[in-house]
Order: structure tokens, then C-alpha cells, then sequence
């Protein structure tokens, strides 16, 4: 399954109105993340699916490999998924805003 792929400064300049999700562990999400992102682990992903809304879905980890692994799944699913490339290291590089602590709101 072929997954688009999008740059941080292309995610960025599309604003917060987008669906993004990360699919990093809870330890990696409490230490920073995109402030609009919704948290789903990768191991999540298969039960959370109803969570992928977005016309596309945008998703991000660490680097892309988790977030493309996530992405496929969710393709295969029937699913508009777009993978962020460079994950959350990409974005930090970019300068761009990350808040920290741990999600209360989407599990």
C-alpha cells in the first residue's frame, strides 16, 4: 500500500485544522508534541481506526517509519493517510511548536 508523504513545513503551513495523529509511546508524546495532534501508539492503531478522520488523516512518530507503518495499516482500512516525513525530530528542527506533558484527552 502506497502512502503519501508530506514535509514538516508543508504540514505546518496547512495549520490546525488538519487531523494528525501520533502514533509515538506515551513517554515520547509527554516529552513533545505537535499541540493540535491526537495521541494513538502504533500498537493502537488497529482498534482506534474510527480515529482516523481526516480527509486525510496525517501521521507522525519519532522519524516516519512508525507513523508509515501506521499509515499503510490504516490505507489498507480504507483510509485517506498521509505520512509526515521526518516525524516529530524533523518538526523540533523546523522550529515549530511542541507541548509537553501527558494526553488527557484522547487516550
Amino acid at each position: 500500500m502506497i502512502v503519501e508523504e508530506i514535509s514538516v513545513a508543508d504540514l505546518h503551513a496547512l495549520g490546525a485544522e488538519v487531523v494528525l495523529i501520533d502514533v509515538r509511546e506515551q513517554d515520547e508524546w509527554a516529552d513533545g508534541h505537535v499541540p493540535y495532534a491526537r495521541h494513538i501508539p502504533l500498537g493502537s492503531v488497529p482498534e482506534r481506526l474510527a480515529d482516523f478522520t481526516g480527509a486525510p488523516t496525517y501521521v507522525m512518530c519519532k522519524v516516519g517509519a512508525r507513523s508509515l507503518r501506521a499509515g499503510e495499516y490504516a490505507a489498507a482500512h480504507g483510509h485517506h493517510v498521509v505520512n509526515v516525513t521526518g516525524g516529530i525530530l524533523a518538526w523540533r528542527a523546523a522550529g515549530f511548536e511542541t507541548v509537553a506533558g501527558l494526553d488527557v484527552s484522547h487516550g
